[in-house]
């Protein structure tokens, strides 16, 4: 314990060293929603907490409502006292915000690896996963995609305007593919890429994608499933905070057109034993197959997860690449679960259902649930796309569905933790509600 404070507060005093014009750090991390919350440390605080002083926020901030407000969920919240709860600091995730009109700093907090830890946290909920894993011997490589749109800054009566073509000042309304794209909005690009990698993250592959102002952004491979989602949460916020700063608004929103396509998290994993052999290449690939036979039985049930609201719903059976239906198949981007083309060293899943703006540690939780399950029951899949393309297994399209299909799913309750699901699902279901608590006007339209 005294080597873990002494770690981290190097870590703060080399940062001060560093960047002496930052006076204060936020503490974030991400609630439900996928959000961050937090509280904003003088920089002085912060090495005192470094030194081993409590770190402490309320329980309840993990609960938050996509719109900020609290539900009351079984005890939490309005039963409970709004207790607080330790968190910690996760080491390694100082680093400098560049996108503020400040200098400021950032840090990961964390109730996972705490005496007692928010068990619906979602930090938490991938790490007793992980966990579960690494005593069987089981170690993922991961490696997120995420798709997102550029928008003008100033909304239109609250709707989303293209954005502005900084050669031509044109808006960028053609959707397509075009290298030139990433060379016309280059400088916000490259400005995003720079950030994240000052916030560590190892940004690879930059994509213009088909929708007018939609990009994506591939991250490296990790070793450390919990890092990589970390930097996929991290990415997200620089992001839309440099998207600010250049005059455009970046966003994750799962289907913002329903002309264009929609935004997608999409997942590699491999999984690998201790000698660092990929054990879904084992047995001429048997167990790759009892694992996307596992994936796909239990993705019906973590659609909540990987369609967290009303418009990811929406994005489903879309334009371009979006399934609905449980489906797998090899180099086929119309499947649920692709099987990318490569050597049996690197052979793995890449899970495409998500939308971009899911909670990647849910999401990651919840995909290497699935090959848990997956590499113990040893069933075999239905038939793959490439086979007959009809393939396929029904989830839910609608969220009290999918809320209803996950909340009493035995294996989901025993694999994310059943007091996680029963909170999530209940997050969810309100959430959902609240949105229908609003007259638009179409239904004027309409009924009156």
């Amino acid at each position: 314990m005294k080597s873990h404070a002494s770690t981290l507060l190097a870590e703060v005093r080399t940062f001060r060293q560093n960047h002496p014009d930052v006076r204060y750090v936020d503490l974030i991390a991400l609630d439900i929603p996928g959000h961050f919350y937090g509280k904003r440390y003088p920089i002085e605080m912060l090495e005192k907490v470094a030194a081993g002083s409590p770190l402490k926020l309320p329980q309840n901030a993990v609960l938050l409502g996509v719109q900020g407000g609290l539900f009351k969920i079984g005890d939490y919240c309005f039963n409970d006292g709004d207790p607080d709860a330790n968190r910690r600091l996760v080491p390694g995730t100082l680093k400098p915000v560049s996108w503020e009109s400040q200098p400021l700093g950032q840090m990961l907090i964390t109730s996972d690896g705490t005496e007692a830890p928010i068990e619906f946290e979602p930090r938490e909920v991938l790490a007793k996963v992980l966990e579960r894993l690494q005593h069987k011997g089981i170690h993922p490589v991961v490696a997120f995609e995420l798709e997102f749109y550029l928008f003008d800054k100033k909304l239109d009566n609250g709707l989303p305007q293209f954005a502005r073509d900084p050669l031509s000042d044109d808006a960028d309304d053609q959707p397509n593919l075009h290298i030139e794209r990433l060379s016309r909005f280059g400088e916000v690009l490259d400005d995003m890429a720079q950030t994240a990698k000052d916030q560590g993250i190892d940004i690879t592959v930059i994509t213009a994608e088909i929708g007018p102002g939609q990009f994506e952004i591939n991250f490296g491979h990790l070793d450390d499933g919990m890092r990589a989602a970390d930097w996929a949460a991290l990415f997200c916020r620089s992001t839309r905070g440099v998207a600010l700063k250049h005059g455009y608004r970046a966003s994750f929103m799962a289907k913002p057109y329903l002309q264009y396509p929609g935004s997608g998290m999409h997942v590699h994993v491999s999984l690998y034993d201790g000698a660092g052999n990929n054990l879904l290449a084992a047995h001429q690939q048997q167990p790759l197959r009892h694992a996307v036979a596992g994936c796909l039985e239990l993705l019906p049930h973590c659609m909540p997860i990987f369609s967290p609201n009303h418009n990811a719903f929406r994005r489903l059976g879309g334009t371009v690449n979006a399934a609905t239906r449980a489906s797998w198949g090899f180099e086929d981007r119309d499947a649920c679960v692709r099987i990318p083309e490569s050597d049996p060293r690197n052979l793995r899943i890449e899970h495409r259902l998500a939308s971009a703006d899911a909670n990647p540690y849910l999401v990651l939780a919840a995909i290497l649930a699935g090959l848990e399950h997956g590499l113990e029951a040893k069933q075999d899949p239905i038939a793959p796309l490439n086979e007959d393309r009809s393939s396929g297994a029904d989830f839910p399209l609608e969220m009290l569905d999918a809320v209803r299909a996950m909340q009493h799913h035995a294996v989901l309750r025993d694999k994310l933790g059943a007091e996680f699901v029963d909170v999530y699902c209940e997050n969810k279901r309100q959430d959902h509600l609240a949105f229908q608590q609003e007259i638009h006007a179409r239904e004027y339209r309409w009924f009156l």
